[in-house]
């Protein structure tokens, strides 16, 4: 009879621990849900400013329309992307393409004067610093959660359960090099 009682506690502490690693999974896997959803949300007010910005500074005769159309292109390829790497690659490219803009606004001393130029940039430097802010969180969450589906006895559960591995959000090397060389302007 005591065997029984004891074994009884033991299937209720497996199946009670089995529950809580389950669980935790839940909340990981919710926290990377609403982490993305911040970045997204940077992302789309990023977005958001890339008309106003080209539309001053097409506003001065002697552009680069390259430059813009460069932009243009990152900006739409960034809201058709769907998954983390699209978004991620789109986030490089606009962040390219807005580094050799600001660089060229250093040519046209009327555009840095220009106070609607100065406050859209001055808007963007926030946003970009928001936005990297939410990656290393979701970031970390994503690893945390990597992480626990690769540990034992968790991997059991997630196996069982189909917990599948996420992907970082993450500039691309040679994206993260080429905004390195990017000057810093200062307005």
């Amino acid at each position: 009879m005591r065997f029984g009682y004891i074994l009884l506690l033991i299937v209720i502490a497996v199946v009670a621990y089995l529950i809580i690693i389950y669980n935790k999974f839940v909340s990981l896997r919710a926290g990377i849900d609403s982490s993305w959803s911040d970045i997204d949300v940077q992302l789309k007010r990023r977005y958001d400013l890339i008309p106003a910005l080209v539309d001053t500074v097409k506003g001065y005769k002697e552009y680069e329309a390259g430059t813009l159309e460069k932009v243009i292109q990152a900006r739409q390829q960034g809201l058709n992307a769907i998954s983390v790497n699209e978004k991620a690659e789109a986030t490089n490219m606009l962040s390219n393409a807005l580094g050799k803009l600001f660089a060229l606004a250093e040519a046209y001393p009327e555009l840095k004067a220009n106070t609607n130029f100065m406050h859209l940039q001055e808007e963007l430097s926030s946003l970009e610093d928001a936005i990297q802010n939410a990656r290393r969180y979701y970031n970390a969450i994503v690893r945390d959660y990597n992480a626990k589906i690769e540990s034992f006895p968790d991997l059991i559960v997630a196996k069982q359960f189909q917990f599948t591995p996420r992907v970082y959000f993450e500039l691309d090397e040679s994206e993260a090099a080429e905004a390195k060389k990017m000057p810093k302007i200062n307005f």
